[in-house]
């Protein structure tokens, strides 16, 4: 086995590196996006990757706004999200049906499992995977 050891990575093209095993086949890439952001009051970025703004649609909906756009619409959103105070810990997030995801941004929401209506969230972590 090699230890590879650099400071910087560098792709050929405009898309990220591809992780390949020893026979050519891709078995990874990197994160292409990622946000945590505060979805109360003003939406306000606290860190991101690749992601130029959050648009706060209404009561817990989000879209995610990327720098670059994806190579298609055909990757992976992981969402986290979390209330700073009560005892519901159900919080949850969720794609928003009949909003198909774009190159350029996906939108999701956020709301408390045992309540019927959305709720905006103080914690919000989103990763975009392709």
């Amino acid at each position: 086995m090699s230890t590879l050891v650099v400071a910087t990575l560098k792709s050929n093209s405009s898309s990220p590196p591809a992780f390949q095993n020893t026979s050519g086949t891709e078995i990874g890439t990197l994160c292409r996006a990622w946000v945590n952001f505060n979805g109360t009051g003003t939406v306000a970025i606290r860190a991101q990757f690749n992601v130029s703004s959050i648009t706060d649609n209404g009561v817990g909906d989000y879209t995610v706004n990327f720098t670059t756009a994806i190579t298609d619409a055909n990757y992976s959103m992981v969402a986290t999200v979390g209330r700073t105070t009560g005892n519901d810990f159900n919080m949850m997030a969720a794609l928003y049906a009949g909003t198909p995801f774009t190159s350029s941004s996906a939108r999701f929401g956020t709301k408390v499992s045992t309540q019927a209506g959305q709720e905006d969230s103080p914690n919000c972590c989103v990763a975009i995977f392709r």
